[in-house]
């Protein structure tokens, strides 16, 4: 018999993923992969790298014509639009999540940045929402197997906006149990 539990080798950090675990039916987690931007005392948020709205970027008063998805990155402030990006310097104010992957910076310079055609599909991305937990909570959710901490395999899975098998693909590099959890059907009736 297979222990369903999901078990952590790792503690959640700035740059790492969360995975939820393959039977969590929430409307906004399931089967979700969250990059963690920041992790402290006061907390932790982070953007949900697999689940996607069907709104348009053009929609956004002011920003320039930008043929990309938009993913859900949360259920906190889902009125907002957020970002990730590997610009870097290019883009002051912005906060390093890990390696040359950045969180936010100069919104202004962006939309210049955006109508000069100086940004590529895969150095950016757009979030509704953000995904945050208080003090502690997520610690409190980890001890209670709801997540599989993880870390980054590639900046660029986390900026491939098609990347749809990101869950499958993360969990699978798990091993273990967690590669059958992968193969899981999400309806068990199914089964």
């Amino acid at each position: 018999m297979i222990d369903l539990n999901v078990y952590n080798k790792l503690a959640p950090k700035k740059g790492r993923l969360l995975i939820t675990e393959p039977f969590l039916e929430s409307e906004h987690f399931k089967r979700a992969v969250i990059l963690l931007c920041e992790h402290n005392e006061e907390g932790t948020f982070g953007f949900v790298l697999n689940k996607y709205v069907d709104v348009k970027l053009d929609e956004f008063e002011g920003i320039p014509e930008f043929d990309t998805r938009i993913s859900m990155g949360g259920p906190v402030s889902t009125k907002n639009l957020y970002y990730i990006h590997t610009l870097g310097d290019k883009l002051p104010g912005s906060i390093q999540v890990y390696g040359n992957l950045y969180a936010g910076g100069d919104f202004e310079i962006l939309k210049e940045l955006m109508a000069s055609n100086q940004v590529a599909h895969n150095q950016i991305r757009f979030f509704l929402g953000y995904s945050g937990w208080v003090n502690k909570q997520l610690e409190g959710e980890l001890k209670h197997n709801s997540w599989l901490v993880a870390n980054i395999s590639s900046i660029d899975d986390i900026m491939n906006v098609d990347y749809i098998n990101i869950w499958n693909d993360y969990m699978e590099s798990q091993g273990g149990k967690y590669k059958a959890f992968a193969h899981f059907p999400e309806d068990a009736s199914l089964n």
